[in-house]
């Protein structure tokens, strides 16, 4: 009895479950459809969606932002991003390679957060899939071919260029000039009691 009874509850509560479907079904019907038609239409992604990981240029000069700090190699948790910059002379880095293996590379944005120089981003593409594992693997050229038209906030501290010191002006050292130009005080004085008088 007990198994009679439990498989007819679980045939009750399969046959719930299909109409609560089917409710929901029949909410859309005769509606807009809402799915996309790939390719002819593309979605556009928010703004801070987790795309492609891309190099930023300047907007003025067109260089890259990256300065080498490799602060963004060192956030990336799968170690998708490899940076080849020596340092040169003066111990300072010169960016030779930047890679970043898209198949290793998990999108979760902490190289994007790591960077204080606008250099990286993830952009808001989606559009990369490959037919060869080595076709995800991308270096400087492409990375910074594809982020010249993704548009940025530059948080970059700009330096400010030095101001020319702006010589005073001398005033005139003619005693007879001062006097023309600035009346005394006793005249002025005079000259409005005179007029309130009536003289």
């Amino acid at each position: 009895m007990r198994d009679g009874t439990g498989k007819l509850m679980g045939i009750w509560k399969d046959i719930k479950h299909l109409f609560i479907g089917m409710r929901i079904t029949s909410k859309h019907l005769g509606r807009h459809a809402i799915t996309i038609q790939y390719p002819e239409e593309k979605w556009t992604m928010p703004e801070r969606s987790r795309g492609i990981v891309v190099l930023l240029s300047d907007k003025v000069t067109g260089e890259l932002n990256c300065t080498a700090c490799m602060l963004c190699a060192k956030a990336c948790p799968t170690g998708a991003i490899i940076i080849d910059a020596p340092r040169d002379e003066n111990k300072k880095r010169q960016l030779k390679g930047f890679i970043v293996d898209h198949g290793l590379c998990c999108f979760c944005g902490l190289c994007e957060e790591a960077c204080n120089f606008s250099a990286l981003k993830m952009a808001t593409k989606y559009e990369f899939s490959s037919t060869t594992k080595e076709e995800l693997v991308w270096d400087v050229n492409k990375l910074q071919a594809i982020g010249r038209d993704v548009d940025y906030i530059d948080t970059r501290k700009k330096k400010v260029a030095p101001v020319a010191k702006v010589t005073p002006v001398t005033p005139p050292t003619n005693s007879t000039e001062a006097t023309a130009v600035a009346p005394a005080p006793e005249q002025a004085a005079t000259g409005t009691d005179d007029k309130e008088s009536g003289v």
